[in-house]
């Protein structure tokens, strides 16, 4: 494909024991460009017996191939390489990106794919740094070990970004893995196949299966081989995931992330993070602040600001350098959307912009502010996963009672709070039942700061040092001399 002088290879089969195939029956689908509705190309699609195809090359791969009596520090030398090839791909992959899931590519090649290459490169560190023996003096000691076959099920919003928080730590703690991306954006991944063949890792150590949730998601999570999933999605499907057989399993799910902003915060960087918090890559972000919360002597100048900002804001095609504001990834998506923001009108909130479908071709949607919004309605409660600013204010000096509704959520995931005051911003983080707490920022993820939710937002961590701890188990040895 030809886009922007650029010649871009995208592999559309089933990533298999070291080679692209076609699915069984030589099924296949369309994956769409969001930014035309146009089909970009046709995708293998996997049906069951392509699981178990990957899982067995995963498998063996682990137990009888070279990747299983590799020494660690060369697993590491082979992620780094991977790694570097990415970086040496990375505008490709961008691009691939921004066509695939609507993504601006300005964004798409920093967060999306430039947060990838750190994540390998922080995990290829770790392997040759995992302790892996400690000795008692009862003659007891405990070894860590790696799992085996992992199964990684990823959603559509970071598409490359959410392999590589994932694939990069299980890889690191030596396991192979079998990745099922989201159907809608499949192709970041089978490009990252391809890099994996060029890297020189094993055959069966990364195997590539786009296709449904019900049918390989649901295989992936039943299958007996499959020893540990990981699973970033809706609550809906982390739930039913738990009621499948027993395996080491990790959700990162859904969120409702509240945003609390005082007015003794600086308002300048308020406003402005204040939009990156909802508006960051067209809304879909799982630790999007969905409802923020802004002290009553702010709100109306806080609302004024939003709105200038938003109104400045340039909605197009995101491979143009100067877009802000991409389409949204899917037509379902987006049809989700217009009905979030129709309930929101029909409940009772003020819509004071935005709210629809953008007149033209593609999935786009217009950044929309909601305010006047009660703890009762629906949009207070359910995430939108799309670009609604949701705002509600709060009496003046009522940090506990605002607190109390930032809480009154099933969700956990992320949540943040806007202050001049620290002994203010560490009285509220302390508060905030959410796995990660900004304080006078926000989306500032680091590939070395664990992150995870609490409640229904799921448990297990990504990324860090604890992200290994999701991929490793503890054996017990107990020796008489």
């Amino acid at each position: 494909m030809n886009t922007n002088n650029m010649t871009i290879q995208m592999p559309h089969q089933l990533f298999i024991n070291g080679e692209f195939v076609d699915a069984e029956g030589g099924k296949t689908y369309k994956t769409i460009n969001p930014t035309n509705g146009e089909p970009i190309c046709d995708v293998s699609l996997a049906q069951i017996l392509d699981v178990e195809k990957a899982v067995a090359a995963a498998k063996e791969a682990f137990v009888e191939g070279e990747w299983g009596k590799m020494n660690p520090r060369d697993k590491g030398r082979l992620i780094f390489k991977l790694a570097d090839l990415m970086e040496q791909h990375q505008e490709e992959l961008a691009t691939i990106e921004a066509i695939d899931s609507g993504a601006v590519y300005t964004l798409a090649l920093k967060t999306h794919v430039g947060m990838s290459i750190q994540t390998f490169r922080y995990f290829a560190g770790w392997c040759d740094k995992i302790q892996v023996c400690v000795f008692f003096k009862s003659g007891s000691h405990t070894k860590i070990i790696t799992f085996g076959v992992c199964a990684i099920v990823i959603p559509w919003n970071y598409p490359l970004m959410m392999l590589a928080w994932k694939t990069a730590a299980c890889l690191a703690a030596g396991n192979t893995v079998v990745l099922k991306p989201a159907q809608v954006t499949p192709l970041t991944a089978l490009k990252f196949a391809e890099l994996t063949a060029r890297a020189g890792f094993p055959k069966g150590v990364i195997n590539i299966l786009p296709g449904s949730g019900s049918l390989v998601g649901q295989r992936l999570s039943d299958h007996p081989d499959v020893r540990k999933l990981g699973f970033t999605g809706s609550t809906e499907i982390g739930k039913q995931i738990m009621k499948s057989n027993v395996k080491k399993v990790s959700l990162e799910l859904g969120g409702k992330s509240p945003l609390i902003i005082f007015s003794d915060c600086d308002l300048d960087k308020a406003v402005r993070m204040g939009m990156s918090s909802v508006f960051f890559n067209k809304g879909e972000n799982c630790i999007a602040a969905g409802r923020l919360f802004i002290e009553e002597s702010l709100h109306d100048t806080f609302v004024h600001r939003v709105v200038e900002e938003v109104k400045k804001m340039k909605i197009g095609d995101p491979l143009d350098r100067s877009t802000d504001h991409g389409p949204q990834n899917h037509k379902a998506h987006l049809d989700k959307l217009v009905e979030y923001c129709e309930k929101g009108v029909k409940e009772g909130a003020k819509l004071v912009c935005g709210g629809k479908q953008v007149s033209r071709p593609g999935f786009f949607f217009e950044p929309t502010v909601f305010t006047g919004v009660q703890d009762h309605m629906f949009i207070a409660i359910e995430e939108s996963f799309g670009p609604v600013m949701i705002i509600s204010k709060f009496k003046d000096g009522d940090v506990d009672g605002v607190l109390q509704r930032a809480n009154a959520t099933e969700y956990g995931l992320a949540s943040g709070v806007f202050t001049r005051d620290i002994s203010k911003a560490l009285y509220v983080s302390e508060r905030l039942q959410a796995g990660t707490v900004f304080v006078n920022t926000y989306n500032k993820t680091d590939v070395a700061a664990p992150f995870g939710g609490f409640k229904q937002s799921g448990f297990g961590k990504d990324l860090g040092q604890e992200a290994l701890n999701e991929y490793l188990k503890t054996k017990a040895v107990t020796i008489e001399y």
